[in-house]
């Protein structure tokens, strides 16, 4: 029913692991049942789909409905599937997708109530856990600004846990013009910052969270410079109430989208 993969397209598979040459085809790989899932579920072309042979077994419903919705799915062994999805221990599945990033005036038109802002976020594990929060949020949208790293990314993919299907993500965005156009949306820019004397449990910031708000997520190692921090409406700290010296950034951007979310959530209540 499936053919074992031809030397061509492990070649051009081979050729999304790199950065720059998946900008040129505009198509990245996406590994594991989770993700292969979301993609499918969420439309995205799917052009093509490597899975083992014991893979094909554990998830054979999960190929069938790829080889029925018209994906070319091709057979590998392990130590291809190693080399593809570059994991200790891949899943067995993964899909060659289209990219799914979409421009900043789609975001903007759509009038959403909560983005994901990440300037300078360098650590594709982190990257992919904040969109993943944003997702489970019930963002709007998430923007990759300025020097941050490739959503497409293997890791960033994979910590996104199928998320990076689920929303509109902007990829390459100047964050000075996303700032103002996000703003000209009527969405508040707050910078999450851990120098703030405002803090989230402070009730004049809860109630403002209740407004539309793009949260502004700096890199892990130095925050947001304060050329960046110009660019917000206000700065606010996670408050710190035990010895610990401060938050990683996936787990400080998981706290501040769900405060927003849940400040919003009461004000449609009331």
């Amino acid at each position: 029913m499936y053919a074992t993969a031809s030397s061509t397209r492990l070649k051009a598979a081979r050729r999304l692991t790199k950065r720059a040459l998946r900008q040129r085809e505009r198509a990245f790989l996406a590994e594991g049942p989770q993700a292969v899932s979301e993609a499918l579920g969420s439309g995205t072309r799917m052009s093509g789909l490597f899975v083992t042979a014991p893979a094909r077994v554990r998830h054979a419903e999960l190929v069938a409905r790829a080889a029925d919705a018209g994906v070319d799915v091709q057979v590998v062994s392990g130590e291809v599937m190693s080399e593809l999805a570059q994991t200790v221990t891949p899943q067995g599945l993964l899909a060659v997708c289209d990219f799914v990033d979409v421009p900043l005036s789609d975001v903007t038109d759509g009038r959403p109530r909560l983005v994901a802002l990440m300037a300078n976020v360098r650590d594709p594990g982190n990257a992919g856990t904040v969109l993943r929060a944003a997702d489970a949020a019930g963002a709007g949208a998430v923007v990759f600004a300025d020097a941050s790293v490739d959503p497409y990314n293997g890791k960033c993919v994979r910590a996104s846990a199928g998320s990076l299907f689920h929303l509109p993500v902007v990829v390459g965005a100047r964050l000075a013009e996303t700032a103002g156009a996000l703003r000209d949306a009527g969405l508040r820019v707050v910078a999450a910052d851990g120098r703030s004397g405002s803090t989230l449990d402070d009730p004049g910031t809860a109630a403002r969270l209740a407004e539309p708000t793009a949260w502004l997520f700096g890199n892990e190692a130095w925050g947001l410079p304060p050329e960046l921090l110009d660019l917000a409406d206000e700065s606010v700290a996670v408050p710190i109430y035990g010895r610990a010296e401060s938050l990683n950034l996936a787990t400080a951007a998981a706290v501040c989208l769900y405060a927003s979310a849940s400040a919003q959530r009461r004000a449609r209540k009331n």
